[in-house]
C-alpha cells in the first residue's frame, strides 16, 4: 500500500516533470523563431553599388572587372630601372567616385598596359608622412581620391588630376608621353558596353 503511494507520487512528479520539459520547449521555440523573424526582416540584403561610399569589396574585381590590377605587379622603383611610363592611382574601396573610376582605370590599362606599368595604390597603405624620395609613390599622393599621376620615361609628371576623370584626358596624356598622334588626327575610339558596369574601347 506504501509502495502504491510511493508509486502513485512519483507518476504525478514525473507527469509533472515532463508536462514542464514541454512548456520550456515550446517557450524557446516560440522565442527562438520570433528572434528569426525579427532579424530576417530588419536586416537589409547586401547590393554592390557604384553610387555609395560603402565598402564592397575590391573595386578592381568588383566593378572593373580586372582583378589583376591589384595588388600592382611592379613598383615604382622598377618602372624607374626600366626607364618605362607608370601611371598611378591612388584609390580607397569605399568611394563612390573611385568606384566609378576603376573601370576607365582598366580601359587604359587594355591600350597602353603593356608599354606602360599601372600601379593603383591604396591610400590606407601609405605612411602617414609623404616620402622625399622619387621612386615612392607617398612622393606624389595629395591626399584626394581618385587621384592620377602619369610619369613618363624619365620619370617626370606630365598628368596630375584629382577626381573623377575621363578616359579621353588620360589617354591624351598618354599620347604625348608616347608621341602619338592626337586623338583628334587618329581614329576615333568608339565605346561597346560589355556589361551594365564595363566598357570596352574598341577602333
Amino acid at each position: 500500500m506504501i509502495f502504491s503511494k510511493y508509486q502513485n507520487l512519483i507518476a504525478t512528479a514525473a507527469s509533472g516533470l515532463g508536462l514542464w520539459r514541454r512548456i520550456v520547449s515550446a517557450s524557446l521555440l516560440t522565442v527562438a523563431i520570433a528572434l528569426s523573424f525579427i532579424l530576417l526582416t530588419g536586416t537589409a540584403p547586401a547590393y554592390a553599388t557604384l553610387t555609395d561610399d560603402r565598402f564592397d569589396g575590391t573595386i578592381y574585381a568588383l566593378y572593373a572587372g580586372n582583378g589583376s590590377l591589384v595588388p600592382p605587379k611592379v613598383k615604382l622603383t622598377d618602372s624607374f630601372k626600366r626607364q618605362k611610363p607608370a601611371l598611378l592611382v591612388f584609390y580607397t574601396d569605399d568611394s563612390s567616385d573611385c568606384k566609378q573610376f576603376a573601370i576607365v582605370v582598366s580601359n587604359l590599362q587594355e591600350f597602353y598596359g603593356r608599354e606602360a606599368d599601372f600601379m593603383p595604390i591604396f591610400v590606407d597603405s601609405l605612411p602617414p608622412e609623404a616620402s622625399p624620395k622619387l621612386t615612392e609613390p607617398s612622393h606624389y599622393y595629395k591626399g584626394f581620391v581618385p587621384q592620377t599621376v602619369l610619369l613618363d620615361q624619365s620619370g617626370k609628371v606630365v598628368y596630375d588630376a584629382k577626381g573623377q576623370v575621363p578616359f579621353e584626358e588620360v589617354d591624351e596624356a598618354f599620347r604625348k608621353v608616347f608621341d602619338l598622334l592626337p586623338r583628334e588626327k587618329s581614329l576615333p575610339l568608339k565605346r561597346r558596353v560589355v556589361n551594365e558596369l564595363n566598357i570596352e574601347l574598341s577602333k
